[in-house]
């Protein structure tokens, strides 16, 4: 193998071995999953299954109970704040409820990460911020607005603005379409695929939306029973015999999000 092929198939989060239990609850018993550079991976399983506890662990915002963390290939559990803020540098976080601050404007969100964090100057601050808004697809009079003042897909979009202030090599989305119109989730769609192929983000993303994943995804991983049991590109774990997989993927509504993915994928050849 090449060194431009290995570089493609870099591990840029590496999770070995990871049980986490809360009393007699065990959430993971045994995890394993690496998500390579420059793919946008994906993690779905039913509620309960323990997708947004692990992407919490790999953010370094709780500790699993056992095994390996890696990402960017420094270990995350039992990492120091120190090293843990000079990661999160290299990453962004869109959370489920968009988590702005709601006295702030939604430039004042995204400045608030640059002044935090850089040396720029107010003024260049105030002109990153106004980038960072547009990259997202929002109009330019919403930096000025206030969470409350936006939609929920316009919400979401902020809270990605946010996440990109810094510039990061990778990029995780907590349910980026949960609540939000079919209009608007498709939008989310086309944003998720255009940071990936024009910023060439690495991109981890906890989801419920089918559409999302047939559209979006180059490969996802299952969740079932405390482990991955399934992990692939849709269209193969379409067709695999495992039961979990198949109730999660072979309702109406996967059957459906399928069918229209096809339909696309026709219509553009």
């Amino acid at each position: 193998m090449n060194a431009s092929a290995d570089a493609a198939d870099a591990a840029v989060i590496d999770v070995r071995g990871v049980h986490t239990r809360f009393g007699d609850a065990v959430v993971h018993d045994g995890v394993d999953l690496r998500v390579r550079a420059g793919e946008v991976f994906a993690l779905v399983g039913g509620s309960g299954s323990g997708k947004s506890t692990l992407l919490r662990e790999i953010i370094a915002l709780q500790q699993p109970s056992a095994g390996s963390i890696r990402v960017f290939g420094q270990e995350v559990v039992g990492i120091g704040d120190e090293r843990a803020l000079a990661l999160r540098r290299r990453w962004g976080v869109m959370f489920e409820r968009a988590a702005l601050f709601s006295s702030l404007t939604v430039a004042d969100n995204v400045a608030m990460v640059l002044a935090e964090h850089t040396d720029l100057s107010p003024q260049l601050i105030r002109e990153v911020a106004a980038v960072k808004i547009a990259l997202t697809g929002l109009p330019p009079d919403a930096g000025l607005k206030y969470p409350s003042e936006l939609s929920g897909g316009m919400r979401k979009r902020a809270a990605l603005a946010r996440a990109l202030a810094l510039d990061p090599e990778l990029l995780f989305l907590d349910e980026p379409t949960a609540g939000l119109d079919p209009l608007s989730a498709s939008g989310i769609d086309e944003l998720v695929c255009s940071l990936n192929e024009g910023l060439r983000l690495t991109i981890m993303m906890v989801t419920h939306d089918l559409d999302l994943l047939w559209h979006t995804a180059h490969r996802v991983a299952v969740l079932g029973h405390g482990r991955i049991v399934g992990l692939g590109t849709m269209p193969e774990l379409a067709r695999s015999d495992d039961a979990v997989v198949r109730q999660y993927f072979h309702g109406p509504r996967g059957r459906a999000a399928q069918q229209q993915a096809q339909e696309q994928a026709w219509k553009t050849r």
